[in-house]
């Protein structure tokens, strides 16, 4: 990966209101042990993954947005390509982070996302 890497995020459809996607859709959450969950762009195209992903039992997605990983960079965030459940995932990494830290980063990588527009949308 490289610092223009898209990391490919599912959007849930109750993270997109009048059209625009919340941060909570940039939140690491502690169920998720504060990692926040994507699709390593240099290795899936966004149509694949949101197919890969829909394909899975209970989840759905409204489309693919995208952050780089120097925006990550840019937020002290550690990009983890682990590969685990499946080769193309990466983990972000917000568990150095207080919640309130958490919550301004993921406001920050939402509009970093919104700004870059959507990669794949579901009609």
């Amino acid at each position: 990966m490289t610092p223009d890497t898209l990391l490919l995020r599912q959007v849930h459809p109750s993270f997109v209101q009048e059209g625009r996607v919340t941060s909570q859709a940039f939140r690491a959450t502690p169920k998720d042990e504060k990692k926040l969950s994507v699709y390593d762009g240099d290795q899936i195209t966004a149509l694949d993954s949101w197919s890969h992903f829909v394909q899975q039992p209970d989840c759905s997605s409204a489309g693919v947005m995208a952050i780089s990983c120097a925006e990550c960079a840019a937020q002290a965030l550690v990009v983890d390509p682990d590969g685990v459940p499946f080769p193309s995932h990466v983990s972000i990494d917000f568990s150095e982070f207080a919640e309130s830290e958490i919550k301004k980063k993921a406001k920050i990588l939402a509009r970093d996302a919104q700004m870059r527009g959507w990669l794949h949308l579901t009609d």
